[in-house]
């Protein structure tokens, strides 16, 4: 049998992980061939592939990003995409595919085994940690671990210069970072998503802190809204998939909190810095067990399945599970940081 592997979606530390564990176990225990495609399904369209052995995937544990490389490319959307994945698959005599990526990547694979009998087995990456199904996805880990070591970095600034200090961090529709490492870190506010904030409310707690002679932190996730607006954002312009490119609301908050309560603000966006660097122990942990436990699932022909983590066990669920709706902050785990905020 030869497998093919892909990495889709914006990069994420553990991808290497995932592709490390699934060439090993794959050729010592089953004696498969491997090819990568190159920018994920971009690379299946395009037919740009490399050869995967055991010699290729050695010291990439600890790397970020993903030796294939990635991109947001939709088949759907792209002209004779489908056809193209057919045609390579068949070409470079693919017998099956692991899919490693997010809500996207995922939603294709998902499309191409339901609509055209393509054989994929999903594997959940996101730095949001949004995917159903699942307890925690890899690259979740690290991205809190990076942004709680900046927002431990920031209380000393603001402190320094009693000035409200806003960090903006990931998180489109879901709030996981924000609400992770704003409560790690110590944060004053936390924003996310899943629940509008009140600018007023905002303010209020900023000059709470004030009163007790601390300078406050304000943690907002990009995806947050205001309850009397829309997104905020610097680039309209869309993805492939119809997603905006977002960030925009920290300059917006800083620029509001100075101006209703005279007390200087500044932003710092952490951005494309969570999802890079050295993964986790934690991620580099999951991602290797998810890479062993999805070429098990291509040996069972399990195929339209995505392996998951469940406490600490990894299932199998259906890739249409995964997918079929983001998994948001329940309002009652938000309530619980509110006694910090102020």
């Amino acid at each position: 049998m030869k497998v093919g592997v892909l990495t889709g979606g914006g990069d994420c530390p553990g991808l290497n992980a995932v592709i490390r564990a699934v060439v090993r176990k794959g050729t010592q225990e089953y004696g498969y061939g491997f090819i990568g495609f190159k920018d994920g399904w971009r690379g299946v369209i395009q037919g740009r592939a490399v050869p995967l052995d055991i010699p290729a995937v050695r010291g990439i544990l600890p790397r970020g990003g993903t030796v294939l490389g990635a991109s947001r490319t939709n088949p759907f959307t792209t002209e004779n995409g489908v056809r193209g994945i057919r045609e390579n698959l068949a070409k470079y005599e693919v017998d099956a595919l692991v899919a490693i990526g997010g809500e996207d990547t995922l939603g294709v694979a998902a499309r191409l085994h339901a609509e055209h009998g393509i054989p994929c087995v999903g594997v959940p990456k996101t730095i949001d940690n949004d995917l159903s199904a699942t307890d925690y996805t890899f690259g979740f880990d690290t991205a809190v671990g990076i942004a709680t070591e900046a927002i431990d970095r920031l209380h000393t600034t603001a402190e320094s210069h009693m000035r409200v200090l806003v960090v903006e961090v990931m998180g489109r529709h879901a709030g996981w970072i924000a609400l992770h490492s704003g409560l790690a870190g110590g944060a004053n506010v936390i924003l996310i998503p899943e629940q509008r904030f009140d600018i007023d409310q905002v303010c209020a707690w900023v000059a709470s802190r004030f009163e007790a002679s601390y300078a406050p932190i304000v943690v907002v996730a990009e995806g947050a809204m205001p309850t009397d607006g829309d997104l905020v954002l610097k680039d309209a312009t869309t993805d492939s998939f119809g997603h905006v490119r977002l960030s925009g609301v920290g300059e917006w908050l800083a620029r509001e909190i100075s101006a209703r309560t005279g007390n200087e603000a500044r932003t710092t966006v952490l951005g494309h810095v969570q999802r890079g660097g050295t993964p986790s122990a934690f991620d580099r942990w999951l991602a290797t067990r998810f890479g062993l436990h999805a070429i098990d699932a291509v040996r069972d022909g399990a195929f339209g399945t995505m392996v998951a983590l469940r406490g600490t066990d990894i299932v199998r669920v259906p890739i249409t599970e995964a997918t079929a709706k983001l998994k948001t902050v329940d309002p009652a785990l938000y309530a619980e940081a509110g006694v910090f905020f102020g």
